[in-house]
């Protein structure tokens, strides 16, 4: 198995990967406050992560990915009243509505995907525990504090910082409740109009940075390998992580941190307010949502990456390039002759598998994408080369060629989403409704179906072997 470096925010170098437990790997991966659909910032991590969990796949690790489900949140309450309903039927509403974009960009389901409501049992213990060893607080309006005093010489290991200039360099409101400005809510004691749950300390619920140890821990243990996210949750969601984990337990917590860089649109920092704010789903409007995961990939996870409209479709273009060689390949292979390979494709079948090493080395290197996929078109020029009507392929070496594909642009990257002959039913009856025309002369019958077909969104391609028909 191929040794796999990784970047560690928590020690600010790369490392050389080593999981808890040999050939299985725990990840817990960030997911989103449902009450809206997704929009590209998210899509990110959401996308990068998946990629990890495919790469460490491939290399032949056991691989348990847990993503969660912020179902509990100030905007959410807010989203409910203003629409008159029910956190619960919004959390419902938007989980359904993310599985269908998660989807749509390659992100496949994780193993768990827990929901803070369906673990209010999970976070009390978890909080009592804190309050145990003198940790936690509850201050007089009832709500429930971490006591970052307490732990000051373990807080800001994350971040880089020690508390001091944390607290200086930080946009804190004065909160009275509080015994330090960086202490941070636990528990929040309920108001008029929010859901709430019974616990120790009262009517309320939980804080936001607690769900996710509690969360975490149930599924992967007090200690497990990699925990990810965005770059804007090192401080303060994944730092109040360690310090309430390994607070209540005394051991490490997870091994190795990876945070992806931000995205920009046009330049400029994405929010509503400047009208730069897009969705998945509003994407998915002009282009393929797969474009979408090939634009991702395109820069290393850790790089700020620029979404623009130019960039898309350069995306798209390469996209496309994939979907051509894999498809042409694929047609080729309907009218291979059954033979063995000669000299020249048994030395393309060793390239192709060279090139598969070469991009295992790039995505070992603290998953470089953008390197990765260079080395994936390199193989594809080759590949068009080695395959094409010219060579005269075999049956074998194109089956060799469509597997070393697969295996760098599906198995991992999660590309090529589509099946390769995805051609309707009714353009291939009229496809061969022209074959027959031709074949009894019929030409003029021929172009009017050869009209028709291009007025539906398809080309016909008269090849040696046969037409061939691909979207205009």
């Amino acid at each position: 198995m191929k040794q796999m470096m990784i970047y560690n925010t928590l020690t600010r170098k790369k490392e050389a990967f080593v999981p808890v437990h040999e050939g299985k790997v725990g990840i817990y991966a960030c997911g989103p406050t449902v009450y809206n659909y997704f929009h590209i910032g998210n899509a990110r991590p959401f996308i990068m992560f998946d990629t990890l969990r495919r790469f460490l796949r491939h290399l032949g690790y056991q691989v348990t990915f847990v993503q969660n489900f912020t179902d509990i949140d100030d905007k959410m309450i807010k989203r409910a009243n203003e629409e008159g309903t029910t956190v619960e039927a919004i959390a419902e509403r938007y989980i359904a509505e993310y599985f269908k974009d998660a989807e749509a960009i390659g992100v496949e389901r994780a193993d768990v995907h827990p929901r803070a409501t369906r673990h209010i049992g999970e976070i009390i213990a978890l909080i009592r525990k804190l309050e145990a060893k003198g940790l936690a607080y509850k201050a007089d309006n009832g709500d429930v504090y971490f006591d970052t005093q307490a732990w000051r010489s373990n807080y800001g290991r994350l971040i880089g910082q020690d508390l001091d200039d944390l607290e200086s360099g930080a946009r804190i409101d004065v909160d009275e409740n509080k015994r330090h400005p960086m202490d941070f809510a636990l528990w929040k004691a309920k108001k008029p109009g929010e859901p709430f749950w019974k616990s120790p300390w009262g009517e309320g619920r939980p804080g936001w940075h607690i769900e996710c140890s509690a969360m975490s821990m149930k599924y992967l243990g007090e200690t497990f390998d990699i925990h990810c996210g965005g770059v804007d949750l090192i401080f303060p969601h994944h730092e109040n992580e360690i310090a309430q984990s390994e607070g209540a337990t005394g051991k490490p917590f997870a091994r190795y941190w990876m945070h992806n860089g931000h995205i920009n649109v046009n330049n400029e920092k994405m929010s509503k307010s400047a009208g730069n704010f897009f969705t998945v789903r509003d994407i998915s409007k002009e282009f393929d949502p797969e474009v979408v995961r090939m634009f991702m990939l395109s820069a290393h996870y850790r790089s700020p990456i620029n979404f623009s409209r130019a960039l898309m479709e350069q995306a798209k273009a390469g996209l496309e390039r994939l979907y051509t060689a894999r498809d042409n390949a694929a047609f080729a292979l309907d009218h291979a002759p059954d033979r063995e390979m000669n000299e020249a494709e048994r030395a393309f079948v060793e390239r192709a598998n060279s090139f598969i090493d070469r991009f295992d080395d790039a995505m070992c290197d603290d998953m470089n994408t953008s390197e990765a996929m260079g080395v994936l078109f390199e193989y594809v020029r080759d590949m068009n080369t080695a395959l094409s009507d010219a060579n005269a392929p075999c049956r074998a070496v194109i089956e060799e060629g469509l597997k070393v594909l697969n295996v760098m642009a599906h198995e991992v990257l999660g590309l090529l989403m589509k099946e390769a002959d995805t051609t309707p039913d009714d353009i291939k009856a009229l496809v061969e409704a022209r074959t027959a025309a031709k074949k009894a002369k019929d030409f003029a019958e021929a172009d009017r179906i050869r009209a028709e077909v291009l007025a539906k969104g398809y080309v016909i391609e008269d090849t040696p072997k046969g037409p061939k028909v691909k979207k205009a």
